[in-house]
C-alpha cells in the first residue's frame, strides 16, 4: 500500500512517499501527483525516505513523470531514496536520467 502526502506547494511541489508503489497503484500515484501539478506547475520533489518498495512499473511511471515535467521546463527530484531502492535506479541506469538527491 502506498501513502502519498502533499508536504508543500511552494516554491516546489513536495510529496512524501511511504509504503509501496507497484503495478497495483502506480496509475493512482501518477494521477494524484499530476493532478496537483496541474493546479500548481512547479519543480516536483518526491521525498522517498519512507518508501519501502517499487517495481518496474513504478520506474516507468517516474520516467513518464520526469518527461512531463521536463517538457514544461520543470524538474523531478527524488530525495532521500533508501539504498536498496537507489540500487534499482543504478542497475537500470536511471540515475543518469533522473535527478536523485541525498
Amino acid at each position: 500500500m502506498q501513502e502519498l502526502t502533499l508536504l508543500s506547494r511552494t516554491p516546489e511541489l513536495c510529496f512524501g512517499l511511504s509504503g509501496e508503489i507497484d503495478s497495483q497503484n502506480a496509475e493512482d500515484f501518477y494521477a494524484a501527483v499530476t493532478g496537483e501539478y496541474a493546479l500548481s506547475p512547479a519543480d516536483m520533489v518526491l521525498e522517498c525516505a519512507r518508501l519501502d518498495f517499487i517495481d518496474s512499473t513504478t520506474l516507468g511511471t517516474l520516467v513518464k513523470l520526469h518527461k512531463k515535467l521536463k517538457e514544461d521546463g520543470h524538474r523531478l527530484i527524488l530525495r532521500h531514496l533508501p539504498p536498496k531502492l537507489k540500487k534499482l535506479f543504478v542497475i537500470c541506469a536511471l540515475d543518469t536520467i533522473l535527478e536523485i538527491e541525498q
